[in-house]
């Protein structure tokens, strides 16, 4: 799986999450690009977003996004440090066009980004 780091994830993600095949937005040249246009500039080449911005999923029609997000709680290297691990796992667990968030306790929310009626609720717990 290829992952892409937003730019207001500290690099020590990428730093510490050794064996997978990750570059940061800065890396691909996209620093400054606006969430809509970032989305589909991602989208087009990874298939997992690691953000911070929590304000993505209001400001963002996240709906039909094949890409997996992974939302973190901080921006703040010792949350994110303690969180590395359950990034880790996360990242191996994660599907497309899910939106997973982690809160700082730890746990995981889930959302699917399809309109696919059949996929149940839109929103589930995955721990």
């Amino acid at each position: 799986m290829k992952i892409i780091i937003d730019e207001c994830v500290p690099h020590i993600v990428k730093k510490r999450l050794t064996g997978r095949e990750i570059k940061t937005v800065q890396e691909m040249g996209w620093a400054g690009v606006k969430n809509g246009e970032l989305l589909k500039l991602v989208e087009a080449e990874f298939d997992i977003f690691i953000t911070s911005d929590k304000n993505l999923r209001y400001q963002q029609n996240l709906q039909d996004r094949r890409i997996a997000i992974l939302l973190l709680p901080s921006n703040q290297v010792p949350v994110i440090e303690n969180l590395l691990p359950l990034i880790d796992e996360t990242l191996s667990i994660i599907n497309p066009s899910e939106f997973l968030e982690i809160n700082e306790s730890r746990e995981k929310s889930l959302r699917i980004l399809s309109k696919d009626p059949s996929d149940g609720a839109d929103e589930k717990d995955k721990t």
